[in-house]
């Protein structure tokens, strides 16, 4: 059973403001959390606080995150934590990595260090600087490890692994988002099937302006997804290959990219398990990428919410201050309600991650984690939304009490677009669950 011991309020490091922290960090107990999950959050949060959280607002100004981040995260082993659970031990140690910040043995790691880890990314709550880091190793990287012949794994995850080089997941394009069966970059077989020949073009592409590689969706095969495989590109120096950086809504923070593959001749070797089988390797690391995108949702949600619960217990109108109005209280009150509820269910869900094996989570929980993608994006909408009306001007201003409201205001469409558009994930949700039913149904479930 897990340590229902509570980490003390007086710890120096936590934000006591309402709405701040989980409530596993104050004094609510908890059955999620172990001895190991407290001393990880402690030390994840000052090695984050150091290296990044305190830089984010100043990085973010300036448009830039020093390229040296990366390198730091990589030297100290903290890209791995972007990876699903169980680790892939066998690999890391054969580099000479047993454990993580000295205090997480690699064995131990599970999803809640990953919450836990995600949750201390974005706990300034910016998504620029974390979003320089996460989307390689976390999405990137899972289908050569699982996928991969050992050939390529072995060419190519020692230097991934460790952060020496990088790749990014390269699916969508100018038509074909959330349609990922509907994809048109082809690869076609030549010199006598030595190599295939690419031609196509990837949008929105995250840190693929740094990748050295790109873990990319190809039509190998006729239409749908029955054509569909996985190639990984080399980008550097590779004839062929253009890149350029896209300005989105947080600027070039994110390295976001548009690349375009003309007549790119890519080693057969660097085919990602079975042609055909590339729509299927994308799905199963789904729930793992939406997950992490329902923790920063909410992690930002709580550092607006908790900024606007500070400003109106000091700010006075009318003679009182704003908290004291009960409009003020009700507004905080509907938004913290539904952020505490989603962190709820994003803790339930992380269990499920944890207790189900692999195939199991991958049929029952796609649905569930679709719907809490959306009902996150929703809540840090909401919080960003009340937290403007209470606010006021300085929610809008680039500078002073309000400006870390206002970058978020901004970022809100990070959550709420990537990974799914909201229409298709409530689909995607109901189809989900119908099937299960059905399934039940057949085997003599009762109506």
């Amino acid at each position: 059973m897990a340590n229902r011991n509570t980490v003390a309020p007086e710890d120096p490091q936590l934000d006591l403001t309402p709405f701040a922290e989980a409530p596993w960090l104050l004094d609510i107990p908890s059955p999620f959390y172990t001895d190991s999950h407290r001393a990880w959050q402690k030390a994840c949060r000052g090695f984050i606080n150091k290296h990044l959280s305190e830089h984010g607002l100043r990085w973010v100004k300036e448009g830039t995150v020093p390229l040296d981040l990366h390198r730091t995260f990589a030297e100290a082993g903290m890209l791995i934590p972007c990876l699903p659970a169980p680790l892939p031990l066998q690999r890391l140690k054969q580099l000479g990595i047993h454990e993580l910040l000295g205090v997480l043995k690699l064995e131990d790691y599970d999803y809640f260090h990953f919450l836990i880890y995600v949750a201390e990314l974005y706990r300034c709550g910016l998504w620029g600087p974390a979003g320089t880091l996460v989307p390689g190793m976390s999405f990137g990287t899972p289908p050569i490890l699982h996928y991969g012949s050992q050939e390529l794994q072995d060419r190519l995850l020692p230097g991934l692994l460790t952060g020496k080089t990088r790749t990014c997941i390269a699916v969508t394009e100018p038509g074909a988002g959330s349609d990922v069966a509907n994809i048109e970059t082809t690869a076609t077989l030549v010199q006598g099937g030595k190599y295939y020949k690419v031609d196509g073009s990837k949008k929105w592409i995250s840190t693929g302006i740094w990748a050295d590689y790109a873990t990319t969706a190809v039509r190998t095969g006729g239409p749908g997804p029955s054509g569909i495989s996985i190639l990984v590109i080399p980008l550097k120096d590779t004839p062929g290959v253009t890149r350029r950086s896209m300005d989105i809504s947080i600027g070039k923070m994110a390295g976001t990219t548009f690349i375009d593959f003309d007549n790119v001749l890519v080693p057969a070797t660097n085919l990602v398990g079975k042609e055909g089988y590339g729509l299927r390797y994308i799905l199963t690391n789904f729930n793992h990428e939406r997950l992490s995108l329902v923790i920063s949702a909410i992690v930002q949600a709580r550092k607006v919410l908790s900024t606007a619960f500070a400003y109106t217990s000091r700010r006075e109108a009318f003679g009182k201050r704003l908290i004291d109005q009960p409009v003020v209280r009700h507004r905080l009150a509907k938004a913290g309600a539904a952020l505490e509820a989603e962190w709820a269910r994003t803790e339930q869900l992380t269990y499920a991650m944890n207790n189900l094996n692999k195939p199991d989570a991958d049929a029952v929980l796609g649905g569930q984690i679709a719907m809490a993608k959306v009902g996150a994006g929703k809540v840090l909408e909401k919080c960003v939304s009340h937290a403007q009306v209470l606010l006021g001007g300085n929610s809008v201003t680039r500078t002073g009490q309000g400006e870390l409201v206002e970058v978020i205001s901004r970022e809100v469409g990070l959550t709420r677009v990537p990974g799914g558009s909201e229409d298709i994930l409530m689909d995607l949700a109901i189809r989900e669950l119908a099937k299960q039913w059905e399934r039940k149904l057949k085997q003599g479930a009762r109506l």
